[in-house]
């Protein structure tokens, strides 16, 4: 006869039902993840709010200055996805999740992260290498920021989308598309200053303790590829993906690619969520730190979502 009585039962809040909040990339608004919200929306309630200064937020006047104020900003739509968050975000919309993820008070009901090149420039501040990189895109922004308080607002869309098109062919723009991004181009400005007022970006990326999910391209400026290495190197079983021929708008260029690798990733986090632990005291299971050093839970957790995890495809 099986013995269950080292097997207990989740506490409710852990299994009921969880949502996903996606949040997209500068200049953008929360129609990107439309097709990502499509395919998931069957088994999860779907939020992809505009962040503060685009889409329906548009018009906004206080416009935040931190990654801090962003988050009180999108307060009421992470306070609606009751439950559960799985978090996604893409560029500076991956800087908003990454700061979700590891601040009070919406931490602890994470139970996935999916990072798509987020913009976390000052953790390249490390190596002389990496500080280059952090220098070179500081200078970026403080170019394209200047253009657009000078009133040199066409330049300063030019500037901003030949630097994110990175190593690839810049794709033409429609006379319409570029008429929504200068209207919204003042935003840039506010944006560069919260991603480079985040600080202590590699201790909070050391404290995640969910399943995460990093995306790249290898045709994307080479600072956001360093980036999600640097996030893979310090988030403990971070998966990382790299598409070698993607840019750094892969979320739209390579849509079936990345949402199928999200939706894989929210699969594989319900099931863990689902799954049941050992109970504290239970012979096998060490329950101290110091000894492997982790906890009981920590150490079941990460056993449970290693042997879940796919075959790697591209990984740095």
């Amino acid at each position: 006869m099986t013995d269950f009585s080292n097997v207990f039962e989740r506490p409710r809040a852990t299994r009921e039902k969880a949502c996903v909040v996606a949040l997209h990339c500068s200049l953008g608004s929360g129609r990107q993840w439309k097709a990502l919200g499509d395919e998931l929306k069957r088994s999860h309630r779907f939020f992809a709010p505009d962040i503060s200064g685009y889409g329906a937020n548009g018009y906004a006047l206080d416009l935040p200055l931190t990654l801090a104020e962003e988050i009180r900003a999108i307060g009421d739509t992470l306070n609606d996805a009751e439950g559960p968050i799985h978090l996604v975000g893409h560029s500076y919309g991956g800087a908003i999740a990454f700061a979700i993820a590891t601040r009070f008070p919406f931490a602890h009901r994470l139970r996935s992260l999916t990072l798509i090149e987020p913009v976390l420039p000052t953790l390249l501040c490390d190596s002389e290498a990496d500080r280059r990189l952090h220098a070179r895109f500081a200078q970026v922004a403080r170019d394209v920021s200047e253009d657009i308080w000078n009133g040199s607002v066409l330049e300063a869309i030019d500037q901003f989308m030949a630097f994110w098109a990175g190593s690839a062919p810049q794709d033409p723009m429609t006379e319409g598309a570029r008429a929504r991004m200068i209207e919204r181009a003042h935003k840039l400005a506010f944006d560069f200053q919260a991603a480079f007022a985040e600080e202590n970006v590699a201790e909070a990326a050391a404290s995640l303790r969910v399943p995460t999910l990093l995306l790249s391209g290898g045709t994307s400026p080479y600072v956001t590829q360093r980036i999600v290495q640097r996030l893979g190197e310090i988030i403990d079983g971070a998966e990382v993906r790299h598409l070698p021929d993607a840019g750094h708008m892969l979320p739209l260029s390579h849509a079936a690619s990345v949402n199928s690798a999200i939706a894989e990733h929210i699969a594989r986090a319900d099931e863990l969520a689902a799954a049941p632990l050992a109970a504290p005291g239970s012979a096998g299971v060490n329950r101290r730190r110091g000894e492997g050093g982790t906890s009981w839970r920590l150490a079941r957790m990460r056993a449970f979502w290693y042997r879940l995890r796919p075959k790697p495809g591209t990984i740095y």
